[in-house]
């Protein structure tokens, strides 16, 4: 009875994570383009991208760790109809991380993007077919359903471009672009009219900013930089998105921050660096009106979600441990993906407590 082995006790720590290197990466890229075009320091943006390789380095050791000493832990959130959604951020940060670090190393950043591309492949057309079955959860309708085949696959082309693989990306890009337009409806469909809508809702509802406009800034990679008409009309119903979601503020903002807010800072970051291009590289007054409102309340949310976050940290709401046992049968860890009141700190410090349990 003595000899009897409790269930370890281990970092609650899910995949949603990567949201945060996801909004990080694409703020540094966002700030990379704006030294380009005004005399600001491009110390920023590089300091972005450095700090989002860190925090993915580490996010990605831990994960890998947890995946070969609990395996059913991941497998259990790979299976489930909503978090196996955000194991796609993981191959999809890989791509973004692998196009930072391209000016230090293109050797490397080749290996690493080999590497992402294959991984979000194999993954999102293994988790597509686990649920194309039928009798998908009504609850689990929601816009987390576009990070595999939709923000993945925008993602991969602009990865691909930056590699030089621009026939490759226009396959990604078509595959990202029908993805999202039939997805579109049934989840507008749901958020109209279901009834059954949960608590746990707004926060993930930033995520429906993202897929106009990374395809946008998708298109406009593959293109060579040409602001032409579906450049601008994609971007025009991300705009549309953002002013319906700013209209909701109130509704998702009554609830505690947490992570899941980051799903906001990708889809912001791509309406402030797609405004930016069609302003200065599309030369239309009506943008050059936009750009710089846009790119200001931009930086204010990447502002408060960093502030936000920080105070998590501050109070003491940092690192979740529970009881996991990996025997078959034993406790699941409760992987929760979308609603989180802690955050996983990007230091050293955090991650060795971890390592030590």
């Amino acid at each position: 009875m003595y000899n009897e082995k409790k269930p370890a006790l281990i970092l609650n720590l899910p995949v949603s994570y990567y949201g945060i290197v996801l909004g990080i990466i694409s703020t540094g890229f966002t700030w990379d383009y704006a030294s380009r075009i005004w005399p600001v320091s491009h110390w920023v943006g590089d300091g972005l991208v450095a700090l989002a390789v860190i925090i993915w380095g580490m996010l990605t050791l831990a994960f890998l760790y947890r995946f070969l000493r609990y395996p059913r832990s991941v497998f259990a959130e790979m299976r489930h109809p909503e978090n196996s959604n955000f194991v796609s951020l993981l191959p999809t940060t890989t791509l973004l991380i692998a196009t930072g670090i391209i000016p230090w190393s293109r050797p490397l950043a080749t290996g690493v993007f080999c590497i992402g591309i294959t991984t979000l492949v194999v993954y999102s057309v293994w988790q597509s077919a686990e649920f194309w079955r039928g009798a998908f959860p009504e609850e689990m309708v929601t816009p987390v359903l576009y990070l595999p085949t939709v923000a993945g696959n925008f993602i991969a082309t602009t990865a691909c471009v930056a590699f030089g693989y621009h026939t490759a990306g226009t396959v990604f890009l078509g595959a990202g672009l029908l993805s999202w337009l039939s997805l579109e409806p049934r989840i507008l469909q749901r958020l109209r009219y279901s009834t059954t809508l949960s608590a746990r809702l707004p926060p993930s509802l930033g995520i429906q900013l993202a897929p106009a406009l990374v395809g946008s800034s998708a298109w406009l990679n593959l293109n060579g930089g040409e602001c032409d008409t579906l450049v601008m009309v994609l971007f025009g119903y991300g705009l549309l998105q953002f002013l319906i979601l700013l209209r909701l503020m109130p509704w998702y903002l009554s609830q505690p921050f947490n992570v899941s807010f980051w799903g906001f800072s990708f889809g912001l970051s791509a309406m402030a660096a797609t405004g930016l291009h069609l302003a200065y590289d599309g030369n239309a007054v009506f943008f050059h009106i936009l750009a710089l409102p846009l790119f200001a309340f931009f930086n204010f949310a990447m502002v408060i979600l960093l502030w936000q976050t920080t105070q998590l940290l501050v109070q003491g709401k940092l690192i979740t441990y529970t009881r996991y046992d990996d025997k078959p049968g034993g406790m699941a860890p409760p992987f929760d993906n979308v609603v989180r009141t802690a955050v996983i700190s990007p230091t050293i410090s955090g991650f060795t407590m971890w390592m030590i349990q």
